[in-house]
């Protein structure tokens, strides 16, 4: 598709790669509403590029609800979904906190559903459409104290793969895109080597299976730096 037709909901789009997809996206003439938690946050991010910015916890149902109804009556040819929301906490099995694991899945797995599912109906009376879900190389391989984060990620890859099972019948495109470390605010405090992949190469991506003729389609995008040591 051109990235001029886009119209997109980006989830967690106030910093970070949501953010930076937001961004590239209105550089390349597409319109975007992007959402975050933190309302002025949201909005000063939108006003930066020229978005529309809305304040949506995508782990509250309603929030969810309400923010795909909001993006249709500002954006009629609403298109694009990028299920970027998103947070994580890592620690050994033996000092899990099941209340810190369900806030995870709570907006890794079940706002991103959510999101979807109204979207998808958007989508399906269109005949058209396209959900871009930000997973992670977590989603693809565990590690040693990942228990909360990777389950999450790994739910993400099921329902994406559920998702294109069902809605490409309907001309809707289900891809996911699986990011190795990447420097934004979500590992600070971790050390970095500034040669790890920034949130740029992630929209880079996004953009570039957007922009693929209609008829296709790239299910899973894995990037990784290619020498962060």
């Amino acid at each position: 598709m051109k990235l001029t037709d886009v119209r997109a909901l980006v989830t967690g789009g106030s910093s970070g790669i949501g953010f930076e997809i937001s961004r590239q996206l209105k550089e390349r003439g597409a319109e975007v509403v992007l959402c975050g938690r933190d309302e002025a946050k949201a909005i000063e991010a939108a006003k930066s590029i020229g978005a529309h910015g809305l304040r949506a916890d995508v782990s509250i149902e309603a929030d969810a609800v309400a923010l795909v109804k909001k993006t249709i009556e500002l954006l009629p040819d609403y298109n694009v979904l990028v299920n970027n929301a998103g947070f994580g906490s890592f620690g050994p099995l033996v000092d899990l906190d099941l209340g810190e694991m369900q806030r995870i899945m709570a907006t890794n797995v079940f706002g991103a559903m959510v999101a979807a599912r109204e979207s998808a109906r958007h989508f399906i009376s269109r005949k058209r459409g396209n959900i871009i879900n930000i997973s992670s190389s977590a989603g693809v391989r565990g590690f040693a104290g990942g228990t909360a984060y990777v389950a999450s990620k790994f739910a993400l890859s099921g329902m994406t793969e559920c998702w294109r099972a069902e809605l490409r019948k309907h001309d809707i495109r289900v891809m996911q895109i699986n990011p190795s470390e990447v420097q934004t605010d979500f590992y600070r405090g971790r050390p970095f080597s500034d040669r790890k992949l920034r949130a740029a190469e992630i929209a880079q991506a996004a953009l570039s299976m957007l922009e693929m003729d209609d008829r296709g389609f790239i299910t899973d995008l894995s990037v990784w730096a290619t020498n962060p040591d």
